[in-house]
């Protein structure tokens, strides 16, 4: 069986894509946090928005190694 080989070309653009997509879910989360009266559910959504930003944290780092290696050629 062959293995695909490692083409990353679309790397920036995948991550790029996940990073609107999280925010795009924190606003909507945000909104639904105002729209509602459930302690419990507004804690939960709270919770889940900061993990999200924690993973924005990661995959804007993660665009930046990327970035850094397509200048490099992905060497």
């Amino acid at each position: 069986m062959k293995n695909k080989p490692d083409d990353r070309r679309d790397n920036v653009d995948r991550i790029q894509h996940n990073i609107s997509n999280t925010i795009h879910n924190i606003e909507l989360a945000e909104e639904m946090i105002a729209k509602t009266d459930d302690n419990k559910m507004k804690n939960t959504i709270e919770e889940k928005n900061e993990r999200r930003r924690d993973a924005l944290k990661g995959m804007r780092e993660e665009i930046k190694d990327e970035a850094i290696d397509k200048q490099n050629g992905y060497k």
